[in-house]
């Protein structure tokens, strides 16, 4: 019996680029929509106070999926988010409205780490247009310890999201000395490569000092630079910074010319010199969803 439906606990409006979601309609607003709870045990959790606790517990808003679409309509609002929390432990909220969002010409996007049986999954990709997906690490005792959850899951996951068709982004949050190893961010870099392809958006966000886990310095920008430095060279076309602003990273850059076809400082877009999807100096297709 699901405690959490219909009693978000956060309800706001933000910037697409905050779930991080770079390819996917830039620049749109999303009403975001969390319950309490989560099904992981993230130790540096950074909604720990929503996350970590029962709907029971806290202060909710009451928000019938029919009233979640009128809201967002009303707003001139047109990509509802699922973040903050865990949307898996409110499937069936989500699944709701984003079907009546979908019938209404609305869009559907969720920020998640996962941790899922594939069949659900497949049921979710029917209404959902992008999934930004956390994979916190590539090393199975760091998932078990940290996050408290097993790793293969996540991956077999990820792999049937993308073979559902449905625009997928990755973000991993580097954690000093937890999940920094280099040789695991290039295997797992690898991975993502060979499982997902070379034109998945890859985001590596810095750590801020967070929960259980406050006696960690925050993420040196250099360690971030290098993870994605390794992105690059293993052959992922689409890498970015996450939680570094402002920083050459955070732009969209045409694979084939490099001219930077979208200019973000943070989570604000400056400028989409994007064309129908098309690069506007050499006429190479940038992967993504560009238009409602």
């Amino acid at each position: 019996m699901t405690m959490a439906y219909g009693n978000p606990c956060i309800i706001s409006i933000d910037p697409i680029e905050k779930l991080p979601l770079h390819h996917f309609l830039p620049g749109e607003r999303t009403l975001s929509i969390a319950t309490a709870g989560c099904n992981l045990r993230c130790l540096y959790c950074q909604n720990w106070q929503q996350s970590q606790v029962r709907p029971d517990q806290l202060r909710n808003y009451n928000l019938p999926p029919a009233e979640a679409v009128r809201k967002a309509k009303e707003n001139g609002i047109k990509v509802i988010a699922y973040t903050y929390t865990e949307p898996v432990v409110f499937w069936e909220y989500a699944m709701d409205i984003s079907e009546r969002a979908k019938s209404e010409g609305l869009k559907n996007v969720v920020a998640t780490a996962l941790f899922m049986n594939r069949e659900p999954i497949k049921e979710w990709c029917k209404v959902t247009d992008a999934f930004a997906v956390a994979l916190k690490g590539f090393d199975e005792d760091f998932y078990l310890k940290v996050v408290g959850a097993p790793l293969k899951p996540v991956l077999d996951a990820i792999v049937t999201i993308k073979g559902e068709g449905v625009w997928l982004e990755l973000v991993t949050l580097i954690v000093p000395t937890l999940n920094d190893n280099m040789k695991q961010i290039r295997e797992m870099c690898l991975w993502i490569r060979r499982n997902l392809g070379a034109q998945v958006p890859v985001h590596f966000g810095r750590f801020v000092p967070e929960y259980k886990l406050r006696n960690l310095p925050r993420t040196p920008v250099t360690t971030l630079e290098q993870c994605r430095d390794i992105a690059l060279d293993v052959g992922l076309q689409f890498v970015y910074l996450f939680n570094v602003a402002p920083h050459d990273a955070n732009h969209t850059y045409c694979p084939k010319c490099k001219t930077p076809v979208i200019r973000r400082l943070g989570f604000k877009l400056t400028s989409n010199e994007i064309q129908r999807g098309i690069c506007p100096k050499c006429k190479t297709r940038i992967p993504g969803i560009w238009q409602l």
